[in-house]
């Protein structure tokens, strides 16, 4: 835009205080929660919507049920107006030198369950061994919500495996996991497990989606075999209980099967059928990098994380 076009924009109007106002009431859908963090009063907040909505043309929130829901034009708006907040907050105004020793504050890490289940604790070692006085929040996420949560969560960090970014979001790959096949050897005996006698058990299975079919039997069905899946549970940890005392299979992280809360009288072993490895990653808000706070998190927990697994693999 050149000087005459900027001088024609009647700047009285717009005010940074509605860009805090439109940040808040996305992410909490409340206008009460909204107001209280944005510091002003709730007939103050409704009288801001007024002048957003005058300011942008068009409605950006409605009213559903208990929640202010933002309109298609608001959830194009939000990633332009974090970071019009995020370039204020680090490069214009002054900040103090972050020192995790002295942080005091949340920090809020997305994890998808499988990720929860292996590295929440690795994860808050890290960060209270040089932030003490911090706390640690683990907020689930998948690869449908995790863009809808970490804007309502204000997430630092997410972990797990979310093929496709949307492009807001930066990623950087920790390590490949495979998958095996459990059992309980107690009551399954199997020598080499090979595809017919995997086929002939009842299977149980993680989904996210809670599908009962998977990659798994397309393959059996191109074999001319097929496997009956009795049981899905969008809960790692519940699997490994189900496969326990019972004739069953399921396939399961590789990771997931070396630790002792589901490797308790259960044996692993190849899956027999083709099974799709999958990356594990870090993932950030673009605009976030700008945080020292931000840097901070990556660098402990990618250190903490690829030494936990330099560990399991001596």
């Amino acid at each position: 835009m050149n000087e005459t076009g900027r001088e024609k924009i009647d700047w009285k109007r717009i005010d940074l205080n509605l860009l805090i106002v439109f940040f808040h009431l996305y992410q909490t859908r409340s206008v009460s929660v909204a107001a209280e963090k944005s510091f002003v009063s709730q007939s103050a907040m409704s009288h801001s919507l007024s002048k957003l909505r005058t300011l942008c043309g068009e409605r950006l929130f409605e009213r559903k049920g208990h929640q202010m829901v933002p309109t298609e034009r608001a959830v194009e708006l939000y990633p332009t107006v974090e970071q019009i907040l995020n370039l204020v907050q680090f490069n214009v105004l002054p900040t103090e030198q972050f020192l995790a020793k002295n942080y005091r504050g949340i920090c809020k890490i997305g994890l998808t369950d499988y990720a929860e289940f292996i590295f929440a604790p690795t994860i808050y070692d890290a960060i209270v061994s040089q932030a003490p006085c911090a706390k640690v929040s683990f907020i689930n996420v998948n690869r449908h919500n995790y863009r809808s949560v970490s804007e309502q969560e204000n997430l630092d960090i997410i972990i797990g495996s979310i093929p496709e970014l949307e492009q807001q979001f930066s990623a950087q790959k920790l390590y490949t996991e495979k998958h095996v096949c459990i059992y309980d050897s107690s009551l399954v005996k199997v020598g080499e497990l090979d595809t017919e006698t995997f086929a002939s058990l009842p299977h149980c299975l993680v989904s996210p989606e809670g599908n009962f079919t998977s990659n798994v039997d397309k393959h059996l069905e191109s074999i001319g075999l097929s496997r009956e899946v009795t049981a899905v549970s969008r809960n790692f940890l519940t699997i490994g209980r189900l496969v326990t005392g019972r004739e069953m299979f399921a396939i399961v992280p590789e990771k997931m099967a070396k630790i002792n809360l589901i490797q308790t009288n259960l044996t692993s072993a190849p899956p027999p059928v083709p099974v799709a490895d999958f990356d594990i990653s870090m993932i950030w808000k673009k605009q976030s990098h700008m945080s020292d706070k931000i840097h901070w998190l990556k660098d402990t927990i990618y250190e903490a994380i690829l030494s936990s697994l330099h560990e399991t693999t001596l």
